[in-house]
């Protein structure tokens, strides 16, 4: 059975949540989607008892900081690793073109390049098209362009434990992608604030969304279940329950909002 551990569901903004990154574990390993934008990915793995040296695949939905620079981090710790033998299989890292030259372009700038020649030994760089499909720990992903009106971005869909699972980043869903995410199980939508808040945290002018209007949209589209992550951190503990309440008045399925490190086990269809 599939899991997903939130590592973090928090925004770019946010100081005590971590930015927004999960992954999908099964008894064939871990798919890293995102790290967020600090060191604080290696606490974080470690918290979710992951292992640096069990990680053979990461994707990187698109280049902005709270998104990218935690895999900086993970270089760092993962080249010495290499360095000294502990890490001697290949990571495969899937991202698209212009998170490629991001990441080489930061990495090779801020890194010593003896600590680059050991990353590069043991990563394989997957620079994906719209629509490549790829297995994953034995999990057919399809990647895909969520044609996103700022930096280009790419999200997937899966199937987990025969769940229809949709992945859309962090951008309002585009209505190209109606038809694609229509009628499926799970799908992950960012809410970047409550609605009546929209105004204090200036969401839309963001290209993001509201919990109120990612549940409307997700609604009208016959979604099952509906994960809300990306928010903001004002509401402290209270942060679950305001979004919970704000998406359950306009969604007729079952909304997630979890907290960093919850793990959601998916319903087992089979």
């Amino acid at each position: 059975m599939a899991k997903i551990i939130m590592l973090g569901t928090g925004n770019g903004g946010t100081l005590n949540l971590y930015n927004t990154c999960f992954a999908i574990q099964n008894e064939q390993g871990v798919f890293l989607i995102d790290t967020g934008g600090s060191i604080e990915i290696i606490k974080r793995l470690k918290q979710a008892n992951i292992k640096l040296d069990e990680i053979r695949n990461v994707f990187i939905s698109h280049s902005h900081t709270d998104h990218i620079l935690g895999l900086i981090w993970m270089f760092k710790k993962m080249s010495r690793m290499a360095m000294h033998g502990e890490i001697k299989e290949k990571i495969n890292i899937y991202c698209n073109d212009v998170v490629y030259e991001a990441i080489k372009g930061v990495s090779d700038y801020i890194l010593p390049p003896v600590l680059m020649k050991a990353i590069y030994s043991i990563t394989n760089f997957v620079v994906l098209n719209d629509c490549d499909k790829y297995a994953i720990n034995g999990i057919d992903y399809e990647f895909f362009d969520i044609l996103a009106k700022g930096t280009k971005q790419f999200g997937f869909e899966c199937t987990l434990d025969d769940n229809r699972f949709v992945f859309l980043g962090d951008e309002t869903l585009n209505s190209l992608l109606n038809e694609r995410v229509r009628g499926a199980d799970y799908v992950t939508h960012e809410a970047f604030c409550l609605d009546r808040e929209e105004n204090i945290f200036h969401a839309y002018e963001k290209n993001h969304s509201t919990a109120l209007s990612a549940a409307k949209t997700m609604d009208e589209l016959s979604v099952k279940n509906l994960i809300l992550y990306h928010t903001e951190e004002s509401h402290g503990i209270d942060r679950k329950s305001l979004y919970l309440e704000e998406a359950q008045s306009v969604f007729n399925g079952n909304v997630i909002v979890p907290n960093d490190l919850e793990e959601i086990q998916l319903v087992n269809k089979k």
